[in-house]
């Protein structure tokens, strides 16, 4: 059974359970609702495709693996650019698992290859990783 067949069932078991006056007829209306609203709860939802753009090579990379690791195929279409990634799954599936998974694992990315990258420049090239000074304006050049 489909998902919109369940839909149009269970509106049909509910305009039932409005219209009835039997104290049983109530009661089996109130079940077989129940049970529908179980079976499409337990229903998958329909995918969806999204589309990601994601410019960070190292973002794109473990987003990459991240949607293989769940047996997801990622995509472009034609003249598409390098950093688009398509992917078809459920809006659930995306808002409850996927993106707060990546948003948590890009997070320990940027803040290891960051911590990672002042160790090199400051050993190799200089130890001082500070930003540079702001200097004041030096005055009207027509003085």
């Amino acid at each position: 059974m489909t998902r919109d067949e369940l839909i149009d069932k269970i509106h049909k078991v509910e305009a039932l359970f409005k219209s009835t006056q039997s104290q049983g007829e109530m009661q089996a209306a109130r079940g077989a609702l129940e049970r529908l609203h179980a079976q499409l709860a337990a229903a998958p939802q329909p995918t969806v495709e999204f589309k990601f753009s994601l410019t960070d090579p190292w973002k794109r990379q473990l987003f990459l693996a991240l949607v293989r690791r769940h047996d997801l195929q990622p995509y472009r279409r034609p003249r598409q650019r390098y950093t688009t990634i398509m992917v078809r799954l459920q809006r659930k599936f995306l808002d409850e698992i996927l993106w707060p998974e990546y948003l948590q694992l890009s997070q320990l990315l940027h803040d290891y290859l960051d911590e990672a990258t002042r160790d090199v420049i400051s050993r190799a090239i200089h130890c001082d990783l500070s930003e540079a000074a702001e200097i004041p304006a030096l005055g009207d050049a027509r003085e």
